[in-house]
């Protein structure tokens, strides 16, 4: 039997094949490292990233505002305007509905007057001190409250009165029950309400839901 000889170009060939497949394979494997490296550094820059977030989060402060804002001087729901506050740019029916006579005089109210059949208590429309409480014969008991921003409540023809002067409140507190008084006689149980800011008479139904800083 005879044996083949390889062709003289045949060796050369076999060599430059097989460093091919070795520089192709060193080719691949360090492609493959490479991938998982760039793949790992990724996520730890998603998870620095994500923990810079989290210390961001945990470093804010909440911005909402808690003032209070103004409320009704009563809660009872079945509690009606019985009288309006007199508006000189209203029509003239609702100036006539705000006209007050006593003593043979017509008076402009300088407040809303709210009234039910029955005794309903009245509650103070923010935090604030007790500056005054009297006993008036025309307007009867009358309680009144400084709030901040020079804004000042207050509360007439009262039947009841349970704080004193230098009183420090809160809002929502019972401050008395609504009553009746001499100079709205007709209005029978009634509430009358004033509102004043930095020395200006308000419509108090003008005010509420505010807060004391967005008044006018």
């Amino acid at each position: 039997m005879k044996r083949r000889k390889l062709k003289s170009f045949v060796v050369p060939l076999m060599y430059v094949f097989s460093i091919a497949m070795l520089i192709g394979s060193v080719y691949c494997i360090e492609k493959i490292v490479n991938q998982k490296s760039f793949q790992s550094k990724n996520v730890d820059a998603v998870e620095e990233v994500n923990q810079e977030d989290d210390m961001n989060y945990s470093n804010e402060v909440p911005t909402i505002n808690t003032e209070p804002r103004i409320s009704r001087p009563y809660t009872n729901g079945e509690v009606k305007i019985v009288k309006n506050y007199y508006d000189y740019q209203a029509d003239n029916s609702s100036q006539e509905n705000s006209i007050i006579y006593y003593g043979n005089t017509y008076m402009q109210n300088s407040g809303v007057d709210y009234g039910m059949d029955t005794e309903f208590e009245v509650v103070s429309i923010l935090d604030g001190t007790v500056t005054e409480v009297n006993d008036d014969e025309i307007m009867g008991k009358t309680v009144k409250i400084k709030h901040s921003n020079d804004l000042i409540s207050v509360y007439q023809s009262l039947s009841e009165v349970n704080v004193k002067a230098n009183d420090t409140i809160t809002q929502g507190t019972i401050i008395g029950k609504s009553g009746k008084s001499n100079v709205s006689a007709d209005l029978g149980n009634h509430l009358h309400f004033e509102l004043y800011y930095q020395g200006s008479v308000l419509n108090p139904e003008n005010c509420y839901d505010k807060l004391p800083g967005e008044l006018k």
